[in-house]
């Protein structure tokens, strides 16, 4: 007979979004017609770039055509599109091999399988409140988890210590959900430490577009000693509007390696077994993105979700709300006023004023008082809810 994934059971069930989209819809049942105000979910709201759909569109005319119809490629990317990543890299002042980069469909995808080139007797480490994947990705692998929790106290950006036993590490900055963002030397600890430990950082950097301050690292390749004990997991989903498109791309140094396995090695290997890569079309879509032109479209677009930040964040500047994120990132992780839970205070929001965000609570037992706004939305909707929530909480 056989036996499936027993771990499986061990999930929690992922209850969040399920239950505000009952909310939501329980609220319609009761008004119909209303209008709502949504800062809840973290997906784009903005098309593609022209640069990047006038790249589709070719490529598209491509496959139409014999003398310039692709098949398969290469599984672990175009090499003029890995050449084209490193070259962005460098521009930023962090020198890699095209050989290093790896791309894919996506970050989501790539978190989930690059946990292949762990054993399962390996423990992980979540920050928490964090991004829910991380922690049922390792569920479903059999993994022992470690949650270090971090609070208002310290930013929600903990620092290793002594006491932390930790194999595989996982931090994401800009944060998701709180949009706190480590900086060098912060990020220099945990090098420290992995390099100490032997432990290996698994860095999510798809929020990296949105940090405007020069002296935070985008990059965990910014940090002295992280090629040997860190890989980077990058998309394009934020960046440049690719999240109903998908692309994305990893970074495994060739230095990085344990018990004599080297892990770009291993990656090679993996995609090389279990792809067939991504394909032409998204390739010469994504290639378009790094193109000066491609660099100044998504970068207007980006500052169309930044404008949306600012009406939240001087709102709650007004208010005298506590609040991180923002400023280099695209959510907002505020403390909830007068002693609210989480979810107490998304049904405020939705009853009073319409407006949707995302309870804390649903990203870790220490984001219980604590909601997340997305910065993602119609810049006319977003300026509404700020006017709504100052015209609220000022009565308060």
């Amino acid at each position: 007979m056989v036996i499936p994934n027993l771990h499986y059971k061990d999930l929690k069930d992922s209850y969040l979004f399920f239950k505000i989209s009952q909310k939501i819809k329980a609220y319609l049942e009761e008004h119909p017609g209303a209008r709502l105000y949504r800062l809840g979910i973290g997906d784009v709201s903005l098309p593609l770039c022209d640069a990047v759909i006038q790249a589709l569109h070719e490529a598209v005319d491509d496959q139409a055509e014999a003398e310039t119809f692709h098949g398969y490629m290469p599984e672990c990317g175009a090499p003029s599109l890995r050449e084209t990543i490193a070259t962005h890299y460098a521009s930023r002042g962090v020198n890699l091999s095209s050989q290093d980069v790896f791309v894919s469909y996506g970050a989501s995808d790539e978190l989930g399988d690059i946990l292949d080139l762990f054993d399962r007797s390996n423990t992980t480490l979540v920050i928490e409140p964090a991004y829910p994947a991380y922690v049922d990705a390792n569920v479903m692998g059999g993994r022992k988890i470690v949650h270090l929790a971090s609070g208002k106290e310290n930013g929600f950006l903990p620092q290793p210590d002594n006491s932390l036993e930790a194999d595989i590490i996982y931090i994401c900055s800009p944060n998701n959900p709180t949009g706190a963002v480590f900086s060098r030397e912060q990020l220099q600890a945990w090098v420290d430490y992995a390099n100490r430990a032997g432990a290996i950082i698994l860095f999510d950097a798809a929020y990296e577009a949105f940090i405007e301050d020069a002296d935070l690292p985008r990059s965990i390749f910014e940090i002295a000693g992280a090629r040997t004990c860190a890989l980077e997991i990058c998309s394009l989903s934020k960046t440049a509007g690719f999240t109903g498109t998908r692309f994305g791309y990893t970074v495994i140094p060739q230095e990085l390696s344990r018990y004599g396995m080297n892990f770009n090695d291993m990656w090679v290997r993996n995609r090389t077994t279990k792809t067939n890569g991504v394909s032409y079309i998204l390739q010469k879509g994504a290639s378009a993105v790094f193109t000066p032109l491609g660099q100044r479209q998504i970068r207007e677009n980006i500052k169309v979700y930044k404008q949306n930040a600012t009406y939240l964040m001087r709102t709650l500047d007004k208010l005298a709300v506590w609040y991180c994120g923002g400023k280099n990132a695209p959510y907002i992780w505020l403390e909830c006023p007068s002693d609210m839970t989480s979810w107490e205070f998304f049904d405020y929001l939705l009853q009073e004023i319409q407006v949707i965000g995302t309870p804390g609570a649903g990203f870790g037992t220490c984001g219980e008082g604590y909601f997340r706004f997305s910065t993602f939305g119609n810049p006319e909707d977003t300026k509404e809810a700020a006017e709504r929530l100052y015209a609220l909480l000022s009565r308060r």
